[in-house]
C-alpha cells in the first residue's frame, strides 16, 4: 500500500492505461471484496479514514517528496490529487481511482506483490466515505498547547553526549545545558619530559534568542531538556534535539546556525548520513506512531517524513554507511529498515519511488529497542535494549546472528567505534562495555561509572571513548586500553585553578 497511489496518477490522465483486468491474467490477484458495514452514522474521515491513510499511505505520499505529486496529509490534499488531477470524485466511489486501484479493479492493480493491500474494512469505509461525498473531518485535530518550563538547576544528568569524529571534542547536555570539553595537548619539554593530554572544559553553548516563558533570556541551549545530539562527520555542525524542536550549532563559533521546529514531543535521536549531507531524527510521543523525519544538513528543510513507521517513540535512527538504508528502533520492540530513494532501488513501473519505503523489520527484543547501528560493510545491524540485550542481525537474510549478554541492566545506547566492526555500549547498570559485532565478544570494560549510564560515544578513530551519567558526570577514556582519563564535573563543579 506504501507504494500504490504513485501510480493512481498514471489512471487519470489516460484511461487507456487503466484497464478492466484480463479475466485469464496469470499472476493478478483478485479484486478486494467489498462488504456491507450496515453503519448507522455515517463515515467521518478524522476517525475513520485518515488513520487507513496514515497507517499505508503516508510513508510515500507526504513531505517534500511526493510520488506522482500526490500528497495524502490533508483531507484536502487527497481530494486535489497529484500532477495528473483529482483522485476522488465525491458521492461517486465507481469513478474514483483511489478507490479502483485500491480494491484491484483497475490494472496496474495496487499495492503490488510485496505490500500489504487494504482489508476488506478498510477499503469498504474508502468507499463508502466516497459515496457518502468524501467529507472534509467535522471536527479538527487540536492538541492541548503545552508550556515548557525551563529545568530546575539541580538537573544534571547527561542525558546526551557526543565525541567529535576527531576526538579532539567532546559536547554533553545538562539539563537545558550543553557544555563542550575540548582535548588540550601539552608538547612534550626539552628535558625530554612526555607529552601531556588533558581534557578541559572549553565553553557552553547559548542560544541568544532563547526566551523563557515570561519573557526572560533563557541563557541555555534548549528551554527544556537536551535529549540527543550527534556531530557532523566534518565534526563543523552539532545537532541537538529537545523537545519539540531541533538547533543546528555552529561548533567553531559556540553558535545556532538553525532551529527547526515542528516535532510532535521530544527529539530522542539524531544520526548523520556518511557525507554528511542528510541527518535523520527519531522521537514522537509515547503510545503515539513514532516521528522519523530526514532534513537537508544546509538548508535544515524536512526531506521526507516516514509516517507509522513505528507504533511507538523512535529512540535509534542510523543510515547505512552508503546511506541508501535507514535503521531505526524504539519502544515498539522492533528494529525497521528503510530504503532511501536511489537510481538503482528496483521498481516495477515508472518514476520509481521519490521517498523512503519500508524494507525489513526484526523481531526479538522483548523491551523497548533503544539504540542502533550499522558494521562498515553494511550487512550486520546491532540493536541494544531495556530488555538488557544487545542483538546483532543480519540484514539481507532478515535474521538474528546472536544475542550478546553481559549488561544486568538496560542497555540505553550503542555507538559503532569509526569503521570498525567494533562498538560501545552503555548501561542502567552502571557499566561500559565494547563489543565486537563479528564475533559477539565482549573486547573491554571501562571502569569508574557509579551511575546509571545515558549515553557513549567515541572518535572515529576508536582512541577516545565518553559516557554520560546520572551524577552528571562525563567520563572520558582511552579507548585502546580502557583507562580513565578524565571524570568531566559541571562547570560550575569543578575545581577553580589556581
Amino acid at each position: 500500500m506504501r507504494r500504490f497511489v504513485a501510480l493512481v496518477l498514471a489512471l487519470m490522465a489516460a484511461p487507456s492505461f487503466a484497464q478492466e483486468p484480463k479475466k485469464d491474467a496469470k499472476n493478478v490477484y483478485p479484486p478486494i471484496p467489498v462488504i456491507d458495514l450496515k453503519r448507522k452514522e455515517p463515515v467521518e474521515y478524522g476517525k475513520d479514514i485518515e488513520p487507513i491513510f496514515e497507517k499505508k499511505c503516508l510513508v510515500c505520499h507526504s513531505g517534500t517528496e511526493l510520488s506522482g505529486k500526490y500528497d495524502m496529509g490533508t483531507h484536502e490534499k487527497v481530494l486535489k490529487g497529484g500532477k495528473r488531477g483529482a483522485a476522488v470524485v465525491p458521492g461517486k466511489s465507481a469513478e474514483s481511482n483511489l478507490f479502483l486501484l485500491c480494491a484491484r479493479q483497475k490494472l496496474p492493480m495496487m499495492p503490488p506483490k510485496g505490500d500489504e493491500p487494504l482489508t476488506s474494512q478498510e477499503l469498504s469505509l474508502i468507499k463508502l466515505w466516497i459515496d457518502e461525498g468524501a467529507k472534509a473531518p467535522t471536527t479538527m485535530k487540536v492538541k492541548e498547547k503545552i508550556v515548557v518550563n525551563l529545568p530546575a538547576a539541580l538537573v544534571k544528568p547527561v542525558r546526551a553526549l557526543a565525541v567529535s569524529p576527531d576526538g579532539k571534542a567532546i559536547a554533553a547536555s545538562r539539563g537545558n545545558q550543553i557544555n563542550v570539553f575540548a582535548l588540550k595537548i601539552t608538547p612534550a619539554d626539552k628535558k625530554g619530559g612526555p607529552e601531556k593530554k588533558e581534557w578541559e572544559y572549553a565553553k557552553s553553548f547559548f542560544d541568544p534568542q532563547l526566551k523563557t516563558p515570561d519573557g526572560k533570556p533563557a541563557k541555555a541551549a534548549h528551554i527544556s531538556l537536551v535529549e540527543s545530539m550527534a556531530f557532523s562527520p566534518d565534526g563543523k555542525t552539532l545537532a541537538t534535539g529537545s523537545f519539540q524542536e531541533l538547533t543546528l550549532w555552529d561548533v567553531e563559533k559556540g553558535e545556532p546556525k538553525q532551529r527547526i521546529a515542528g516535532f510532535v514531543d521530544r527529539v530522542c535521536a539524531i544520526g548523520f548520513s556518511a557525507d554528511g549531507k542528510k541527518f535523520v531524527t527519531g522521537g514522537g510521543a509515547p503510545t503515539e506512531d513514532g516521528e522519523i523525519k530526514i532534513f537537508d544538513t544546509v538548508t535544515g528543510k524536512l526531506i521526507w517524513e516516514i509516517k507509522a513507521g513505528h507504533s511507538d517513540t523512535v529512540f535509534g535512527v542510523a543510515f547505512s554507511p552508503d546511506g541508501l538504508l535507514l535503521a531505526t528502533c524504539g519502544a515498539d520492540k522492533f528494529v525497521k529498515v528503510f530504503e532511501m530513494p536511489h537510481a538503482g532501488l528496483g521498481w516495477p513501473f515508472p518514476p520509481g519511488p521519490k521517498a523512503p519505503r519500508f524494507a525489513k523489520s526484526f523481531e526479538g527484543h522483548t523491551h523497548h529497542v533503544m539504540g542502533i547501528g550499522w558494521t562498515p560493510d553494511g550487512k550486520k545491524i546491532a540493536s541494544c535494549g531495556a530488555d538488557n540485550f544487545v542483538k546483532v542481525w543480519d540484514y539481507e537474510k532478515g535474521e538474528k546472528i546472536r544475542d550478546m549478554q553481559g549488561h544486568q541492566k538496560q542497555v540505553t545506547s550503542l555507538f559503532f567505534v569509526g569503521k570498525s566492526t567494533q562498538f560501545v555500549t552503555g548501561s542502567g547498570d552502571a557499566s561500559v562495555r565494547m563489543w565486537n559485532a563479528d564475533n559477539g565478544g565482549n573486547v573491554r570494560s571501562f571502569p569508574g561509572a557509579a551511575d546509571f549510564v545515558y549515553a557513549v560515544s567515541a572518535s572515529t578513530d576508536g582512541t577516545v571513548v565518553a559516557s554520560g551519567c546520572e551524577d552528571g558526570v562525563v567520563r572520558v577514556y582511552n579507548g585502546t586500553n580502557g583507562t580513565l582519563m578524565k571524570a568531566a564535573l559541571p562547570p560550575d563543579a569543578e575545581p577553580k585553578k589556581k
